[in-house]
């Protein structure tokens, strides 16, 4: 198996809950449900996949993985790019500051 990093998955993660959320922009957002056995990742034909995983590699996946910063945001681009933003996205009433008017 492939090491995949914490990022990876975490972007693959967020690509699910865009894909699940688009219909409801006046919704509240709703956590994501990642599971602690399961790999996700945004692969290089830009597809996303999630793997079953196992214990026996967790040293090696964790080696170069970095924790994702709190406050991150995750979105795709007009060009179908993934990117990703530290910073500030919520108005100070908790909007989202780049939603629809």
């Amino acid at each position: 198996m492939t090491s995949v990093s914490t990022k990876t998955v975490l972007t693959v993660a967020v690509l699910a809950g865009f894909s699940t959320c688009a219909f409801a922009q006046a919704a509240a957002p709703t956590p994501w449900e990642l599971k602690s056995d399961m790999g996700y990742a945004y692969g290089k034909d830009g597809k996303t996949v999630s793997y079953k995983m196992g214990t026996n590699n967790a040293g090696t996946l964790l080696k170069g993985a970095k924790k994702v910063p709190k406050g991150t945001l995750f979105f795709i681009g007009q060009n179908g790019q993934l990117y990703m933003r530290s910073g500030p996205y919520l108005e100070g009433d908790g909007k989202f500051m780049f939603g629809s008017d």
